[in-house]
Parts: structure tokens; C-alpha cells; sequence
């Protein structure tokens, strides 16, 4: 599987030097795992703040390649699709998978050795079990009173 993901032609380690909010939009971007679960609909528990997954998956992700479909163009979809970036991570972190490399550089943790800047390839994701690939359910299948029965434990 070739990387949907520019990653080529980057500093080695580059997360390990720069803070989040000094990383280019390339470095930012080569940061995703490319695992699909930030685009897994959530359920969050209005008296505990507590967020859980569901294998309930947004109308555009292709849970074949784990990415969206429309990437460049998802707002034109999905208006309240959040763009993640520096400025923000603060306030959208607690509700990024435990695996997602983004929380884990906020929360000062390394990535793990299946992530594809450490592996060098972007199928490692997958190798590892911890990609959505292969079973999600449609969010347009599914009701929402029914997300519950769709919780999935973390990490995957």
C-alpha cells in the first residue's frame, strides 16, 4: 500500500525537536497514523465529560484505506468535520483516540513503533491492529439511539 500520507523528505525525529506549534503543515500532517479512528462518531457522557468510540463511521471515511474520501473537500459534507491543528489540540485532545500520535505528542508520550514515520511504511497501522480497516458500520445504516450497542474499547 503506497502512503496516501507525504512523508518523504522530513527531518529525522522531527516531533522530538520541534513543540506541535512550531511543526510546518508537511510535518503536521505526516503525524497522522493514518488509523481512521479520529473519524469514528463518539459518544460523550454529559456528567463525566467521558468520550467513547464507536465503530460507527463517518459518511465519508473509507474503511478499506482508513482515510477519508474527501479529504480536501469534507466540509462541503460535513461542515462540523473539526480541522485539527496546533492552536486547537488543547481543546479537542480529550476526545483524540488513545493511539492518535497527536494526543500522544501533546500528552508528552512517544509514539509507538508501529506508527508509520517509525516504521516506514503506512500498512504498520494496519499490521498492528489498530486502524478502523475492515469494521466500521455507516453512520447512514445506523441510528443514532442505536451508537451505544457500537462502544468500542480503547485502545484498539
Amino acid at each position: 500500500m503506497t502512503d496516501a500520507i507525504e512523508r518523504t523528505g522530513l527531518a529525522k525525529q522531527f516531533w522530538e525537536k520541534k513543540p506541535l506549534n512550531k511543526l510546518n503543515t508537511k510535518e503536521w500532517e505526516a503525524l497522522c497514523d493514518g488509523c481512521g479512528k479520529c473519524c469514528l462518531n463518539k459518544l460523550e457522557d454529559e456528567d463525566t465529560g467521558e468520550v467513547a468510540l464507536t465503530r460507527v463511521a463517518c459518511r465519508l471515511l473509507d474503511d478499506s484505506s482508513c482515510l477519508c474520501a474527501q479529504y480536501d473537500i469534507r466540509h462541503n459534507f460535513v461542515p462540523e468535520c473539526i480541522v485539527l491543528k496546533p492552536d486547537n489540540l488543547d481543546t479537542h485532545a480529550y476526545w483524540m483516540p488513545q493511539t492518535c500520535a497527536y494526543r500522544l505528542l501533546w500528552e508528552g508520550k512517544p509514539l509507538p513503533e508501529w506508527h508509520p514515520l517509525l516504521s516506514g511504511t503506512a500498512d504498520s497501522v494496519h499490521a498492528a491492529g489498530v486502524s478502523v480497516k475492515g469494521w466500521t458500520v455507516s453512520e447512514f445504516d445506523t441510528p443514532e439511539e442505536d451508537w451505544e450497542d457500537h462502544i468500542i474499547e480503547e485502545p484498539i
